[in-house]
């Protein structure tokens, strides 16, 4: 005899939109302006809203969404 076992569907992942040039994501008192995105690597801009110089940054696509993901951020702008 053959056990029937059903599967339930999965609840959808919570996915971010993927990177794009331009883009402002915010988290907690943060925010991430995307500059330019490559095959691999993120120029990026991480500081507070209103500061006057951020440093440019450079990190893997992986490296930025998982980050991106762990603090919640939200994307405000494209």
């Amino acid at each position: 005899m053959r056990s029937t076992s059903t599967k339930s569907p999965r609840a959808p992942k919570n996915r971010l939109s993927p990177l794009a040039t331009g883009q402002v994501w915010r988290m907690d008192g943060m925010n991430l302006e995307v500059g330019l995105v490559g095959t691999i690597l993120v120029h990026y801009k991480l500081g507070k809203p209103k500061a006057v110089r951020v440093p440019n940054s450079l990190a893997s696509k992986t490296t930025v969404e998982k980050f991106l993901k762990k603090k919640k951020a939200v994307l405000v702008k494209k």
